[in-house]
């Protein structure tokens, strides 16, 4: 039989669990137990909405100049063959952090972003989701503002904390592949661009 000792107990039990804070896609936030299956079901879900493609745009043609971490001198590298199009397609002064390596594509690979001779004005991740949140740091401590993470990598908590930051959060959009669309060079994939037009690629 139930006694008034035994709900104190599990009511104070259920006070002292763990409350996670989720966010919800309308930008809101709600505390629910951390065990609970609504709270990892939103977990789970991707509630972060990054720039539009406006807002993308208008990142890219602002640019002066691009970092790529994590950039590597191997041609089946996906940071390798974005690395290759932006110094082939683009007017950005172009720097690759990797404290592996000596040079990348022709140019200085640099051991941090510290080390660069100027301050990137878009800092391009390709490194694993759980690395984010440290890249984040290293980004603002540089003094960049805008941190772009490749396609493929997605850390939700590490989005919401650049963010609070003050960054400008791009992520899980591949560089190359917006610079090329928003250019009408996106055939360069063997894509069709949806465009027809006589103007000349704007670069």
């Amino acid at each position: 039989m139930s006694t008034a000792l035994d709900t104190d107990t599990t009511t104070d039990a259920a006070a002292s669990e763990d409350l996670e804070t989720v966010r919800l896609v309308n930008g809101l936030s709600c505390d629910l137990p951390a065990s609970s299956p609504l709270a990892k079901l939103l977990k789970s879900q991707r509630t972060w909405v990054g720039p539009d493609a406006k807002a993308r745009l208008r990142i890219l043609n602002a640019a002066k100049s691009v970092a790529i971490v994590g950039a590597s001198p191997k041609p089946q590298r996906s940071s390798f063959f974005v690395g290759t199009y932006l110094q082939q397609s683009s007017d950005y002064r172009l720097y690759f952090v990797n404290p592996m390596e000596k040079e990348i594509l022709g140019q200085p690979a640099y051991a941090s972003l510290k080390d660069l001779p100027e301050v990137p004005d878009i800092v391009v991740v390709f490194r694993r989701g759980s690395d984010i949140p440290q890249v984040i740091d290293e980004v603002v401590a540089a003094g960049a503002k805008t941190v772009w993470v490749q396609l493929g990598i997605w850390n939700q908590d590490a989005a919401y904390y650049g963010e609070e930051q003050g960054l400008t959060v791009v992520m899980d959009r591949c560089i190359k592949v917006e610079h090329a669309r928003f250019h009408g060079g996106l055939h360069l994939l063997g894509f069709d661009t949806g465009q027809i037009t006589a103007r000349k690629t704007v670069r």
